[in-house]
C-alpha cells in the first residue's frame, strides 16, 4: 500500500482539519485511506483528525459493515474569534465547489455535483 505521502514545507492556507472535513463533504462513505491520499497525510493522521472533529461536534459517524457514514454538523460554527458565527457549512460550500471545479477542469476524475451541500451528509 501507499507509504508516506510527500511532505509539504511552508505554510498554507488551510488547515489539515479543513481539507478532511471537505474531503468528507464530498462524500459522506469517504475511506480513509482515500483522505490520506487525498490530503496528503498518513491514514494515522487523518484519524486523529476525525477523532478531534468528532470530539469538538463538528463531525459523528456510523458504522454500517466495514464502512463508515459520516455526518457533518452544517450549523457548527468555525473554531477561530475572527470567523465567529460563521457556521461550518459556509467553509465547506466554497471548498467543495473547488474541488468539483477542479475534479472538472483536469478530467482526471468524473463529474461533482456543481452546486454541493455539504448540510446533506
Amino acid at each position: 500500500m501507499g507509504g508516506v505521502p510527500e511532505s509539504h514545507a511552508g505554510w498554507t492556507f488551510l488547515t489539515n482539519h479543513a481539507r478532511v472535513l471537505a474531503a468528507i463533504a464530498d462524500d459522506a462513505n469517504v475511506r480513509i485511506r482515500d483522505i490520506a491520499a487525498h490530503c496528503r497525510l498518513t491514514e494515522r493522521a487523518v484519524q486523529k483528525i476525525i477523532a478531534d472533529l468528532e470530539q469538538d461536534g463538528y463531525l459523528s459517524h456510523t458504522r454500517e459493515g466495514r464502512t463508515n457514514t459520516y455526518r457533518i454538523e452544517p450549523g457548527k460554527v468555525l473554531r477561530h474569534p475572527a470567523e465567529a458565527g460563521l457556521p461550518v457549512a459556509s467553509l465547506l460550500s466554497l471548498l467543495v465547489e473547488d474541488e468539483a471545479r477542479r475534479k472538472n477542469a483536469d478530467g482526471s476524475i468524473g463529474g461533482g455535483d456543481p452546486n454541493p451541500n455539504p448540510t446533506a451528509h
